[in-house]
């Protein structure tokens, strides 16, 4: 029998790395919360910390004022929002898609979403699990700004910064930009450990003399240590979803007539950790890939 959300509760969809950090944080804050999460046991955590679990996402999104969304890509989104959410949202009920998806699809999924009576606020985030846990995330929202400001509350408890940005899409041509950087320099950092230890260089002395010099940065160096220990997993960021946010960087560019040759060797290198099994461990596994010169 499903549970009717009060009016007050919200529903949160989607409990990978982000999603988890992101519902732990609003529990933290005080919210009421029912989750759910196509893996079943990743929402015993929000379960321990108060939150009511569904059985699935239409139950979950029964009756809430604001559905959180925090899906791996578009193809998920448009499987749970226009599927699984289908009929099944209140009238005008807000979903704050927080996934990283196309800025066409966005605008397309927040035309469609409207003319079912409820409305789509692009909420894209910068960080990791752990900043999504502490509510030190960056958030950029697009949309309508009344939309977004009526989901203002429950950002703000996630980020230390959110800024409304445009309209639909905005928010994430910024957020594939900021990726397209993170993914050039991870893939730049692991070339480097490639060149260094062909050449009979320690891989500690490498990262080392990068991490203390003018190149590094509070990610680059988060990414050499874990390059130094060689331990991938829990991942911050997954090879997977750093290849699928290259390719839509690169997609988009095509959109506007350019190219993106440097982004799109670096996205190559993460097709090559994904079709190696390693799509799951973080990005900064391509510093384990050998690739034959051609």
């Amino acid at each position: 029998m499903t549970v009717v959300s009060s009016d007050n509760e919200l529903a949160f969809v989607g409990l990978g790395g982000m999603g988890a950090g992101m519902a732990l944080c609003l529990r933290g804050a005080g919210f009421p919360l029912v989750v759910h999460n196509r893996t079943a046991a990743k929402a015993a955590p929000l379960a321990e910390a108060g939150a009511r679990v569904a059985a699935s996402g239409a139950e979950a999104a029964h009756g809430a004022r604001i559905v959180i969304l925090s899906l791996s890509d578009q193809a998920a989104v448009e499987e749970v929002l226009f599927g699984e959410l289908a009929g099944r949202l209140r009238p005008g009920a807000l979903v704050v898609d927080t996934s990283t998806v196309s800025p066409a699809y966005s605008a397309d999924a927040a035309e469609r979403l409207a003319r079912t009576g409820a409305r789509r606020v692009e909420a894209c985030v910068l960080g990791n699990p752990a900043m999504a846990r502490a509510g030190k995330l960056r958030i950029f929202t697009a949309g309508r700004r009344a939309d977004a400001a009526e989901a203002h509350d429950v950002l703000e408890a996630l980020g230390q910064d959110v800024l409304h940005v445009g309209p639909a899409g905005s928010a994430c041509v910024l957020k594939l930009s900021f990726n397209l950087i993170l993914g050039n320099q991870v893939a730049a950092l692991a070339e480097a450990v490639l060149l260094a230890e062909s050449a009979g260089l320690d891989r500690d002395l490498l990262l080392a003399a990068v991490t203390k010099s003018g190149f590094s940065s509070p990610t680059l160096a988060f990414r050499a240590e874990l390059m130094r220990t060689r331990h991938y997993e829990p991942p911050a960021f997954r090879s997977a979803l750093m290849e699928k946010d290259l390719r839509l960087a690169v997609g988009e560019a095509a959109l506007h007539g350019l190219e993106l040759p440097v982004t799109a060797g670096a996205a190559d290198r993460f097709t090559e950790a994904v079709l190696a099994g390693d799509g799951d461990k973080d990005a900064a596994v391509v510093a384990e890939l050998r690739s034959a010169v051609r």
